[in-house]
């Protein structure tokens, strides 16, 4: 069996293996098709914040000819300040599932520290997960940036994005509560309150570039035409 390649065996604080296209990448795409939350991350005054979001992808709509990925959010939360004062976001989206496998570590129950605890390193889900074939269920991990704007109140704009977005989210029997999240996040998860609740927001991001990352630490930079130089600009959305 191959040895793993070295976390820094390819260098990458700058554009690495930068692909200009008129698309997003194939497994971009279907990664944004498929997952069923992201991660966002805003940032104003230096700090950053990231929230766990439904949304929705978008490649085209009649409001815009770019990829676009469409989320909810309560107009006064925290991302919602910080998207007013600095509009350029990252997003995180990823088509694997993870779990943390039991460590080699020896001792006592009492001199285990971190994680997992030792529980959960031999409960049965744990054993489940570690039998699955994870090589067909985990690929890439991609990292997008993008301009985020709040839709204006009570426009057709506005209609027609929650619409799409509450379809998007709208699943069948078991499945609509995605396992519980729903009931329990108290972000953007709840689909009456945040999606269809008269307060909301609605968000729309317009995608400029990114990085795929894949399982071995490949990376791949993407550029969508006419977005690169902006996109070499910034720094956490700091230019």
């Amino acid at each position: 069996m191959a040895s793993e390649a070295p976390l820094n065996y390819e260098a990458s604080s700058g554009a690495t293996n930068l692909q200009i296209t008129s698309t997003l990448p194939d497994e971009v795409a279907q990664c944004l098709q498929n997952a069923r939350f992201l991660h966002l991350a805003t940032c104003t005054d230096l700090y950053p914040h990231v929230s766990l979001m439904n949304y929705t992808y978008l490649p085209t709509s009649p409001h815009s000819t770019s990829p676009t990925i469409i989320m909810t959010t309560n107009p006064s939360s925290k991302k919602t300040n910080n998207l007013i004062t600095n509009p350029h976001v990252s997003i995180l989206v990823h088509d694997w599932v993870s779990h943390r496998p039991p460590t080699n570590r020896r001792g006592s129950t009492a001199e285990r520290t971190g994680s997992p605890p030792p529980e959960a390193s031999r409960s049965s889900l744990a054993a489940l997960l570690l039998n699955l074939n994870t090589s067909a269920i985990s690929s890439i991990s991609a990292t997008i940036n993008g301009e985020a704007r709040l839709v204006e109140r009570g426009t057709e704009e506005e209609r027609y994005y929650k619409e799409q977005h509450l379809e998007n989210n709208t699943f069948d029997g078991g499945e609509e509560n995605g396992g519980g999240w729903d009931r329990r996040e108290d972000c953007d998860g709840g689909r009456e309150s945040f999606i269809e609740g008269e307060d909301v927001r609605v968000v729309v991001v317009k995608i400029t570039n990114g990085r795929v990352s894949d399982w071995k630490g490949a990376v791949r930079d993407w550029s969508l035409e006419g977005q690169e130089a902006e996109g070499e600009r910034l720094v956490n959305g700091v230019s």
